[in-house]
């Protein structure tokens, strides 16, 4: 499968974000997703558990041990070496992706959910901003903010989905999607005043890709109660609704540039994590 179709089947939202970056940045991001996405397939895959966990420790040591024979392995590592990429990032995302090879999946408090969406998603962010060619602390804190706020969104999105695969990150109440949506927001915030620290050609795309995910959660919000958002199945943005949300991105693009160009002041939401993790050291 090539890259293209990869970003197209399975993250439109990511695919038309990224009609905005240069082509050749595009198809680095676009093995970088190859990776992950390969990676979780083995989790998501309609297979015994025991077979997911071989699935995956082969998959984990073909990356170790550079087994160049996998171009989706290759393509990462020559990643990892051009922009000098740290390990530790990449097993926090095998780590993530391992927690989720199990029987039952279920997370008991904010922390947990903070550290997992962290591994599966904050991981992400941060290796597409060393691509995108960020190097400032607090602009990579923000990349990782910008991963988590997408997860919790996905949490939200999935709660009945992911219940039917025996995983529970958040519980089946309208109360707590609208929690946890209210938590993604504090990380989509987080995100936005360091854009400014991603090169020009980049920046759009980013920005596009905040708010077309952004809309699913104010979706969701709309849908006021569990029956409604029960009905709805999947929820999604709309052709017409990108549109419309990559033409509010240019106001976006204006304000970042009006703004104070120091990100120092936020105040990233990352004590939960820390309290297990250190991102200084991945960052």
């Amino acid at each position: 499968m090539t890259n293209q179709n990869y970003l197209s089947i399975y993250a439109k939202s990511f695919n038309w974000a990224g009609f905005f970056l240069p082509k050749q940045t595009y198809q680095k991001c676009s093995a970088l997703y190859d990776f992950c996405r390969v990676a979780d397939n083995i989790a998501d895959d309609n297979d015994t558990i025991e077979s997911k966990k071989n699935k995956f420790k082969n998959f984990e040591s073909n990356f170790n041990n550079k087994n160049f024979d996998d171009p989706i392995i290759k393509n990462m590592w020559d990643l990892v070496d051009e922009f000098n990429i740290s390990l530790i990032i990449i097993n926090d995302l095998f780590e993530g992706i391992k927690s989720d090879i199990k029987e039952k999946v279920k997370l008991n408090s904010k922390k947990e959910l903070l550290i997992y969406s962290y591994r599966v998603a904050g991981t992400v962010g941060l290796l597409m901003a060393k691509i995108l060619k960020v190097s400032k602390k607090s602009s990579l804190m923000s990349a990782i903010d910008l991963g988590i706020a997408m997860q919790l969104t996905n949490i939200s999105r999935d709660v009945v989905e992911d219940l039917n695969n025996n995983r529970s990150y958040i519980n089946e109440n309208f109360e707590e999607i609208k929690s946890t949506l209210m938590l993604a927001e504090k990380f989509y915030e987080n995100s936005f005043h360091s854009i400014s620290k991603i090169p020009i050609s980049f920046r759009f795309a980013i920005l596009v890709a905040r708010r077309v995910y952004r809309k699913i959660g104010y979706k969701i919000l709309k849908k006021k109660n569990l029956e409604n958002y029960r009905k709805s199945g999947k929820i999604y943005v709309s052709n017409l609704e990108k549109v419309i949300e990559t033409f509010l991105s240019v106001f976006d693009l204006i304000k970042l540039l009006l703004i104070d160009k120091n990100d120092d002041h936020i105040r990233h939401d990352h004590v939960l994590i820390i309290e297990e993790l250190n991102l200084d050291e991945r960052i």
